[in-house]
Order: C-alpha cells, then structure tokens, then sequence
C-alpha cells in the first residue's frame, strides 16, 4: 500500500508540473492563440507544451516572414508544426510557401546533369547574361537560334567555343542548356579535367556499375556540354578508350555537343597529340576529326567576367 501511495504522489506531481508550464506557456497569447486552434482537449495539449512553444514561435515566424532571406527557423524555408493523428499529436517539419514556390520554379534543374561545374553555372540564365561587349553577339545569336530551332531538329550540331580565360563562355553555353531544362530537355554539363579523374578513380572498382553510370551519363545524354577540354592530363586512356568513343557515339546518333576551350582547334590538337608515349598525331586528328563532324566552331574574345 505505502508503494501505491508513492506511485500516486509521483503522478499528481507530474500532472501538476505539466499544469503549470502548460499555465505558465499560454500566458503568451501567441501561444494561446496557436494551441486554441488545434482540435485537442488540453489534457492532451499539456504533455507537448515544449514542442508546442516551439511550433507556434516558428508558424508566427512564418506569418510574419517576406521572403526566404528573413527566414528566423531553424530549417531555412520550414516550419516545424503539431498534426493530429488518432488521438495524440505528431510534429513534423512543413515548408512554407516561398520555399515551395523556389523549388517550383527549380525543377528544371532535375533536368540538367552536372559533374564538377560550380552554382553559378547551375543557376545560369539567358536573362543574366553579360550583354555589353559586342563580341559576345555572335555567340548569343547562335545560342538563341539553337534554343528557337532544337523541339524541331534535336539532331543539329553544337558549338565549339573556345577564347580567352573568364569570357564567360560555359556561362552562355549552361544559360542556353538551363532554358531547354526549362521544357523538360535533358542536359549533361561536365567539367572534363575533373570527370576524367573521377572516371579513373572508379575505373578499378569491384563496383563497375559507378563507372559505367557515369560514363554513359555522359556518352548518351541529348545535349552535352564538354567543359574546359585541353585543360586535362592527356593521356592515351582519357584520349582514346573514354573522349573518341563518347564522340563516335554522339556522332552516329547525332546528339548535339558542345565544346569549351582555351584552345583552337589546332592548339587542341597539338596538346592531345602529346602523352607520355610521345607525339600522337595520328590519334589527335581523329578527336578533331570527330569535333569537327560534331560542331560549328566560334571564337569568344571577351571582358574577363571573373576578375
């Protein structure tokens, strides 16, 4: 009997102690107003205060939020609220309307396949490109016309695009590939130096199918940009077994492929001639060859947009 006493005394302390922070918390009327909303008697209510405060400061943070960047969450774009199941309360974390209407408009990205390109090459746009300098037309035009023609020939060729550092030529090319993704065309952008690498780190794997993966990612996708080609350790592994089957591939199948580059095309031949096996002039011409069958070619000397 004295046990029972004592498990008694235990629980009406406990029922006080959640009375009085309950009390205590809906002397707060944004609380008040928070838990009065939900369908529940306040026996229930009581046992969640805790999670309660912290579900109603963060639905007032949302009504009283602008816009993203005012977010006072601890989730950036949600908020943390109670939903009733049976009989009890369950929390879980709801986004807010500037969060959904961002990834709403996002979900072209989905589209876009990237390996090693930074976020501002993700998020290019047409509407942001740098317009000022004259010698950027040219290249503009043609990518605006291959945006305007490709639902009616996807089997068109792509651009070679090589000048100077910084003129912002991946930048037009992703800007271009971003407004496709917008219709739901699929794109690959790829950072060739560092695709290389990341090829030949798995190339050895027990795992062949990360390799394969990427490698046919690359190889099949409907649009493709080659980022930054002659930037590479050129080997005859990269040269010959991964960069002349993608573009056989691309070239029997008529994908459109893009190029950029630091180097004309007779510059870039010169440096994929050279391994550590000697001048391989004879494999070199091939990958022109096949770049030329791929591609117009277009010089874009310009402002260096990074400095």
């Amino acid at each position: 009997m004295k046990k029972l006493n004592t498990h008694l005394k235990i629980d009406s302390n406990l029922e006080d102690t959640l009375d009085d922070a309950y009390e205590e918390a809906l002397k707060n009327d944004e609380f008040k107003a928070f838990v009065s909303k939900i369908k529940l008697k306040r026996e229930k209510l009581k046992k969640y205060t805790s999670l309660l405060e912290e579900s109603s400061k963060e639905y007032h943070n949302c009504k009283n939020c602008k816009n993203l960047l005012e977010c006072k969450n601890k989730i950036e774009g949600y908020a943390y609220l109670p939903i009733i199941t049976g009989n009890e309360l369950e929390f879980t974390y709801k986004a807010c309307k500037y969060k959904k209407k961002m990834d709403k408009e996002n979900e072209y990205h989905k589209n876009t396949l990237l390996y090693n390109v930074p976020d501002e090459i993700k998020n290019a746009s047409m509407k942001k490109i740098y317009k000022s300098d004259k010698k950027r037309y040219s290249t503009i035009a043609w990518l605006v016309n291959f945006i305007k023609t490709y639902n009616e020939n996807p089997h068109q060729k792509g651009l070679y695009l090589y000048g100077n550092f910084g003129s912002g030529k991946t930048y037009l090319i992703s800007a271009a590939f971003n407004e496709l993704a917008k219709e739901g065309i699929k794109s690959a952008i790829v950072f060739w130096p560092e695709f290389l690498n990341d090829l030949k780190a798995t190339f050895n794997s027990p795992v062949k199918t990360e390799f394969e993966t990427k490698y046919n990612s690359v190889r099949k996708a409907p649009i493709l940009l080659i980022d930054d080609i002659g930037a590479e350790s050129v080997t005859s592994w990269s040269r010959d077994d991964i960069l002349c089957p993608i573009l056989q591939y691309r070239m029997d199948n008529k994908l459109p492929t893009f190029f950029t580059s630091n180097l004309d095309l007779k510059s870039l031949e010169q440096r994929i001639a050279l391994t550590n096996k000697g001048d391989e002039i004879v494999s070199a011409g091939r990958i022109i060859s096949r770049i030329n069958q791929l591609t117009e070619y277009q010089e874009l000397i310009s402002k260096n947009l990074r400095k």
